[in-house]
């Protein structure tokens, strides 16, 4: 048997069900899973651990499977990119600008916090932090005064994602409005610092659309665009259920329906605008309020473990009146 060592085999990068794992090949051929190492003294987290820490977080997440299979995508690409550089090939640098379509409380703040992380790990940012704005952040009310402001931001988002939510409103009031200075500088501040930073502009889909079109240019510098779904009642149960494990409360059956009708006849009403998670949030966080405020009612000096747990129907309310109910698929 020849004492010389086997050579190294690449990284092998596979996803299954979503669940994604790096496999390492050692110098004996032997092959083993690389487990997400927890960062200690003198011993920073490895790469392949740090992503699996982004990507659990990014699973917990309900829906988004276009969302999870881009970040995916985006590490086997730069992990691929750091190999082809080793064997002397063309590293070529992509472009990670992105456009988010889609209604309120459906995650487009929430992932673009995670995909920053992800991009920093991946040594595409050299900070990951989200600078979260909007028109007013950017728009001044006097000449030059937009610039100047839009570029200051720019400046705070060096190294991480500038994040613009209802980004189509700097291109509402027409071509005297400040808005359009604003678009201007953002379009130049990606020319004069080139990978140095991410723009994401998010906000409803049809009026992203529109704003997309009113430069022919922006499209083209944008090359991912995310949709963002409403969740389905199921999605948003789940997302119910997820937010009363995680605060250590629990439901009874009954309680369950009753978030499920309401949320039905939220997403049922035409004169309100749905809001998804942010909705059941709140209904929620409402919820564990009324039922604080009804133990402390009864006058029990020592209320029992499962009281003080067990949210009930007549906590789960609206701050408004709801419509009358819908039926429940």
């Amino acid at each position: 048997m020849s004492g010389r060592s086997q050579p190294s085999e690449p990284i092998r990068i596979t996803k299954n069900d979503r669940q994604i794992s790096v496999v390492l090949r050692s110098h004996d051929s032997a092959a083993q899973t690389a487990p997400a190492e927890p960062s200690v003294a003198g011993k920073p987290q490895s790469q392949q651990g740090q992503f699996a820490e982004i990507m659990k977080e990014l699973d917990r997440m309900v829906g988004l499977d276009n969302v999870k299979e881009l970040a995916f995508e985006i590490y086997a690409l730069l992990r691929i990119a750091g190999m082809r550089a080793e064997a002397g090939l063309m590293a070529n640098t992509q472009v990670y600008h992105m456009v988010f379509k889609g209604n309120p409380g459906t995650g487009k703040t929430t992932v673009a916090r995670i995909l920053a992380k992800l991009l920093q790990t991946m040594g595409v940012l050299s900070k990951g932090h989200l600078v979260e704005v909007e028109r007013a952040d950017l728009v001044g009310e006097y000449i030059g005064h937009t610039a100047l402001k839009t570029r200051e931001m720019v400046k705070k988002a060096l190294g991480g994602v500038l994040f613009i939510d209802e980004a189509y409103s700097l291109a509402r009031g027409g071509e005297k409005d400040f808005g359009k200075e604003a678009i201007d500088t953002l379009v130049k501040a990606m020319e004069d610092h080139k990978n140095q930073f991410i723009l994401i502009l998010a906000g409803y889909s049809e009026e992203m659309e529109l704003f997309l079109q009113t430069n022919p240019g922006l499209p083209s510098r944008f090359p991912i665009q995310l949709d963002f779904p409403d969740y389905t009642v199921d999605e948003l149960m789940q997302i119910a259920e997820m937010m009363i494990r995680e605060r250590e409360y629990t439901l009874t059956p009954a309680t369950e329906m009753k978030i499920r009708q309401l949320i039905v006849n939220e997403k049922n009403n035409l004169e309100v605008s749905f809001s998804n998670a942010r909705f059941v949030r709140n209904l929620i966080e409402k919820a564990m309020r009324n039922h604080a405020v009804r133990l402390l009612n009864q006058g029990i000096a020592h209320p029992s473990r499962n009281e003080l747990m067990t949210i009930r129907p007549e906590d789960v309310k609206l701050d408004r009146k709801p419509v009358k109910d819908a039926y429940i698929p």
